[in-house]
């Protein structure tokens, strides 16, 4: 069998089934008759000489030479919805940046570390949040171009990963500035008792700030957790409670006053990772940001530098 044989249409609608792992679903997504999909497989497979699935009871399960295929489909589908994003912000004459962040992660972490990009007119960017598997398969999609996370990721033969360690920041404990400005306490020790917000079990840190008060036999009243940095934020300057997070997450209200840093706890870091497909295709514009990554997160007033490295106006 040549390559000119090979159908690309019977391709991709084996790669729909195989995603959904469902002939039905597969067949109202690319409205289509069970019957029409089913022929169209067997077609593939008669001129691949080997079948693709097995049934067990209404799924369809890949054979061996199903996964070698997916696998192929996967690069050749994904490479080619990469295609159409850059070919579509190409001919609007930008740059389309797609990248996705973890919920769990620093709006103004994020903020700080775009910024650079929010002020070039030739760049498109496409922000998504999610939990980081959902990002994952878009990323192994082609449809993102980047994923920041808080945790690394390992790369295996199925889904190979470029994962890039771009910095950390130690968890701080914050506190309404009325009432503990000028004080300290230490982390965890004198947290025994103390009502405190705290980033929710999915966070990186949290478990590791759990361990910790355990060994030193603590127990603070957590009164909330919470996943997203966002609302963290929040509850952190509305409540009049205690708080664990990068400071990062309250910059402007540790700017303007409104709270303080009562702690730190060595140990605590949060981590912070840019995940990428290791047979991505290069982007300048990404790659320069990556590049300049610890700078840019944790301290803005980097801009005009920045922007002088990035080569923007």
């Amino acid at each position: 069998m040549r390559l000119e044989q090979l159908n690309f249409r019977h391709l991709f609608y084996f790669w729909r089934v195989a995603r959904l792992g469902h002939l039905t679903r597969a067949a109202q997504e690319l409205h289509t008759s069970q019957s029409s999909l089913s022929a169209q497989i067997r077609q593939l497979e008669d001129r691949l000489g080997s079948p693709l699935f097995t049934r067990e009871g209404r799924r369809m399960v890949l054979t061996e030479t199903g996964h070698l295929a997916l696998a192929y489909a996967e690069n050749i589908f994904g490479l080619g919805q990469e295609m159409l994003g850059r070919v579509l912000g190409h001919n609007e004459g930008l740059s389309h940046l797609r990248i996705g962040s973890v919920a769990t992660m620093s709006r103004n972490y994020q903020e700080n570390l775009y910024r650079p990009l929010l002020a070039d007119p030739t760049v498109l960017l496409t922000l998504e949040s999610g939990l980081l598997e959902n990002l994952l398969e878009r990323l192994t999609e082609h449809q993102l171009d980047l994923v920041l996370a808080n945790e690394p990721v390992a790369a295996d033969a199925h889904r190979p990963l470029h994962c890039r360690f771009l910095g950390s920041q130690p968890i701080s404990l914050i506190g309404p500035a009325q009432r503990w400005r000028g004080r300290q306490l230490r982390v965890p020790q004198d947290l025994d008792g103390l009502e405190i917000a705290l980033p929710g079990p999915r966070h990186a840190v949290r478990a590791q700030f759990d361990a910790l008060c355990m060994s030193e036999d603590v127990r603070p009243k957590v009164r909330a957790e919470v996943d997203d940095m966002a609302m963290l934020r929040l509850v952190a300057r509305d409540s009049g409670w205690l708080a664990m997070m990068p400071e990062v997450v309250v910059q402007d209200e540790l700017r303007n006053g409104l709270l303080c840093t009562v702690g730190q706890c060595p140990q605590l870091h949060e981590r912070f990772y840019a995940i990428t497909t290791s047979h991505r295709h290069h982007i300048e514009r990404l790659e320069a940001l990556l590049r300049l990554a610890p700078a840019l997160s944790l301290a803005a007033g980097v801009e005009q530098a920045t922007r002088l490295a990035l080569g923007l106006p």
